[in-house]
């Protein structure tokens, strides 16, 4: 008690952070008062994330300011009064060892004051579908005045906020309820749909309820932002781009996973207990068409079910439980052995049995320790993986305890495709290996490439992605080499379940608009840029060259990325293991540091990012060349809805109108005991226009296309988005331009204009979107539907549309008031001159009069003959006849139903 009277007191602990697009920066003030009759030393100790880099620091000791100066590190270096290391891990402290320690110490004059600010910066990380930001509150002593102040910008919308309890398992039994997720006590939540506002300001009372000591533990904000399946999120600022991937409601795919499991004597105790747990619920969560096995190793190897994966069954999963809840710890760590093992048993696997192509194949590999049988060389271990492994598949690597090798485990999963976690043995080590597990346990898609034009761009950070997981998010950033386009042109090619996905889009460039942010913390000294994106695609090209360098094995190649690392560091004031931060006096007359901040603005930023979402094309530019691109027939039902039937060998058309009640859903093709396709159109209402003869006006809102050959599948299709369900759901938005191939399928999506959608090469739609940015009360949003290529469809075809396209319809003769064709005119010409004729349909004679109609947006005009009546003997039957009883009723024949 006594030595803690002695100390400095700490009057002060504020942290300020602004999120802008995923890109934190965090500023730390601290003043710290030494009111007695003696110098003493003052010690200012921060917790920060491994991943983020220090971008400044300064501290004032009573008329004297100190400033940091990043600076190359040297072979050997003293670090004034500054220190920064690895904290070490600490079995009490029951954390994820995801952070590093910051330390400075100065000497308080009698009677003065100090004042330390400390800036970092870092790119929030997607897990399990949030965004976690994370700050460390341990000041160690009660604070006066103890303020946490976040800001956050998603210009795409703040969805899911939430703020945890504080997290610190030395505080179990602390007052709080167990399952309490409320936030902590003073936290003031506000939020609207770009901005939110987070604070944390405890009375020392609150503190004293929270720990005595001053150590409060890791204040926690978790969020995501909106998002649908395109390209992704793209910002430009600049000069600079940054691109986010994170694409939802995909199939998962199947999985062949190795576990191998560290049962070392080691493992004795809490480790192996918590791994039990940890596996008897990943277990759980496998899938049916994943396959498994599982490998415990110590001195020994031992493989549950030898040369195969099995699949996942209720007796197997029985079965792997028995074998988990049997092992013994006992003997040493054969790492290597049980790698390589593991390694051949999954090649073997994939080389001999007839696997699903689409699979993701992965070990997971767990260990306490390092290496003490076998091979115990940390190199060799390294290159025999990756001999081993060959790229076939990922190693993603888990550490628990204080005994592990750290970068063995790291490099092993960087060098395979992987990701590494280290976590400290607790209570909780079952829940963190579960997370980590639920990271990787889904993956959506593989093999992602994201390009853009070589010429359009240059110094793009990682574009090839071998698996895309559930809840995480692919990052790409670069620099524009064309400063004076107007747009960036994307495109995403990727594989998921059966499917080949291509999204593309251009994304506009707003060049006359100056988005900095001014005032950010960590830049507020002139040295940085103030434009936050390049600052990401810095902190990006750093954190690849780092891990570049940890996988390389040329000393040379080594040397050089260490440079470019370096250079960047220096460029962007950032402490790095290469550059290290040195403290200089700015002078006896110096102003104390001033904490610079201000709260994210949509002042300018707003409007430029939003813009950025829609992706919208130049207008006229995009659009007409998709537009273009297509060719269809005039065969079509669109509007209100008009029925467009062309014949092209007889040289004219014939249209009419169907006059349906708002929620009827008429079937256009129907082919589903032959081609096994059929297309129905579910009709919207809308008020009639002024002075017009109908009551109402209907559209078609939604198109579902149903094929059941060679497997069952449907396209579900409304002007904002499209189902694909071939047995697994993808959903993809109207305004994004995508191309989805599978098996005997291909639909693609011009954004805000068409969809086309072809079966097996030989039947071809095209629906158009049609959008009303001002609609009229008379005016809804809608589809048209047209026929482009109708080979594939069966003699036998039926519908209101499908019916005319192998049956001729003749006009009659003796209707062309003995008028002789003129040389060079076609039937139609001749008749015109009579606006009123007959039409011969299988027998039946129907008065037809002639007129003009609208196709293609309006861009068209069409003559045709016009049959009154609602296609009254035109059609087989009435139009109520063709009236499904729901979306995927497939009518096997005329009068019929049936459903898919």
């Amino acid at each position: 008690r006594f030595l803690q009277e002695t100390r400095p007191r700490m009057s002060e602990f504020h942290v300020r952070s602004t999120i802008i697009s995923r890109y934190a920066f965090t500023t730390v003030s601290c003043t710290m008062v030494n009111s007695g009759s003696e110098a003493r030393e003052a010690v200012f100790e921060m917790q920060i994330p491994a991943a983020a880099f220090i971008s400044n620091f300064t501290m004032s000791i009573g008329n004297k300011t100190y400033y940091g100066e990043v600076t190359g590190k040297e072979k050997k270096n003293s670090s004034d009064d500054k220190e920064r290391h690895k904290k070490p891990p600490s079995p009490t402290e029951g954390r994820e060892n995801g952070y590093e320690t910051f330390k400075a110490s100065v000497f308080i004059p009698r009677k003065m004051q100090a004042r330390f600010m400390l800036h970092y910066e870092e790119l929030l990380q997607r897990r399990l579908g949030k965004y976690e930001y994370t700050v460390s509150i341990r000041p160690q002593q009660l604070v006066g005045r103890l303020r946490v102040e976040v800001n956050i910008l998603e210009n795409s919308g703040i969805v899911s906020l939430e703020v945890p309890p504080l997290r610190n398992s030395k505080q179990k039994g602390s007052g709080k309820a167990e399952g309490d997720v409320s936030p902590p006590p003073s936290t003031v939540i506000g939020h609207t749909k770009t901005l939110a506002k987070v604070t944390f300001s405890p009375s020392v009372v609150e503190q004293t309820k929270i720990a005595r000591n001053g150590i409060l533990g890791d204040f926690i904000i978790r969020y995501d932002v909106n998002r649908e399946l395109s390209v992704g999120d793209v910002q430009i600022l600049n000069g600079y781009f940054v691109h986010y991937f994170a694409p939802t409601d995909l199939p998962p795919l199947p999985k062949n996973v190795v576990f191998v499991l560290d049962s070392s004597a080691s493992m004795v105790g809490t480790k192996l207990k918590q791994t039990k747990e940890a596996l008897f619920t990943i277990l759980q969560d496998l899938r049916p068409e994943d396959h498994f096995n599982i490998i415990g190793f110590s001195n020994r190897i031992k493989v549950w079910q030898q040369d195969r994966l099995v699949p996942v069954t209720p007796n197997n999963i029985r079965d792997a439980k028995k074998y988990i809840h049997n092992m013994s710890p006992t003997g040493g760590t054969n790492i290597n052995g049980a790698l390589q093992t593991g390694a051949k048993l999954l090649n073997d696997y994939i080389a001999q049995n007839d696997i699903d192509a689409r699979s993701v194949s992965l070990i997971i590999f767990l260990t306490d320790g390092r290496p003490t049988v076998g091979e115990t060389q940390s190199s060799k271990i390294l290159s025999n993986t990756k001999d081993a492994i060959r790229d076939k598949f990922c190693l993603f690597t888990i550490g628990i305890g204080n005994d592990v090798d750290h970068k063995l485990l790291e490099r092993m999963a960087l060098e395979n495709c992987g990701m590494t976690r280290l976590f400290q043995e607790d209570e909780d080590a079952a829940s963190h290996l579960k997370g980590f597990y639920d990271e990787i346990g889904t993956p959506l898609l593989s093999d992602i490439r994201v390009d853009y034009p070589e010429d359009d761009v240059e110094q793009v950070t990682q574009n090839f992605f071998p698996n895309y997981f559930n809840g995480s998010e692919i990052i790409i950033a670069g620099k524009l080499i064309n400063r004076t386009s107007d747009k960036l042109h994307v495109e995403v090619t990727a594989s998921n379940s059966k499917k080949y996905i291509l999204l593309k889009t251009d994304v506009a460039i707003d060049l006359p608009s100056r988005n900095d942010i001014r005032g950010v913390p960590g830049l507020e000294d002139g040295k940085g840029n103030n434009n936050y994106i390049e600052r990401a695609w810095s902190y990006l090209t750093i954190k690849e060259l780092l891990n570049s360098r940890l996988k390389s094995d040329d000393s040379q190649e080594k040397d050089s990325l260490m440079e470019k690392a370096k250079s960047m560091a220096l460029a962007y004031n950032f402490v790095t293991p290469f550059t290290v931060l040195k403290m200089k006096e700015a002078g006896l007359h110096s102003e104390p540091p001033q904490e610079e901040f201000i709260s994210p603005s949509t002042d300018g930023i707003g409007e430029k990012v939003q813009s950025l979402q829609g992706h919208k094309a130049p207008p006229g530019i995009r659009r007409e060349q998709d537009k273009q691109r297509i060719k269809i027939s005039k065969t079509s039902a669109d509007g209100d809805p008009h029925f467009v039937i062309d014949f092209p060998t007889n040289k004219f058309s014939v249209c009419f109108n169907i006059d349906g009640e708002p929620g009827d859903i008429l079937r256009l093709v129907s082919d589903h005991k032959e081609s096994g396709v059929t297309v129905n159109g579910q009709l919207i209402g809308a008020p009639a226009p002024p002075n017009g003869h109908k009551k109402h006006r209907t559209y078609f809102s939604t198109i579902t296309i149903l094929s059941n050959k060679p497997e069952r599948s449907y396209l579900e299709i409304t002007p904002r988005r499209v189902i694909l369900d071939d047995g697994e759901r993808l959903v993809l938005s109207c305004g994004r331009s995508a191309v989805v191939r599978s098996r005997s399928l291909e639909v693609s999506i011009s954004a805000y204009s068409n969809i086309t959608v072809t079966i097996r090469d030989s039947i071809s739609f095209v629906i158009l979107i049609h959008h009303y940015r001002k609609p009229a009360p008379y005016q809804r949003n809608h589809l048209g539907f047209y026929i482009s290529n109708s080979k594939g469809l069966s003699s036998d075809s039926h519908g209101l549309l499908g019916q005319f396209l192998n049956h001729e319809v003749k006009l009659l003769q003796e209707s062309l008031n003995t008028r002789r064709h003129e040389a060079g005119q076609n039937q139609t010409e001749a008749l015109k001159a009579n606006p009123t004729n007959t039409l011969k349909v299988k027998g039946r004679l129907v008065p037809v009069v002639w007129k003009q109609r609208r196709i293609y947006n309006g861009q068209q005009e069409v003559d045709c003959w016009f049959a009154k009546n609602n296609a009254d003997k035109l059609i087989d039957g009435s139009y109520k006849d063709y009236l499904a009883s729901h979306p995927f009723d497939t009518g096997t024949s005329f009068g019929t139903i049936n459903s898919l």
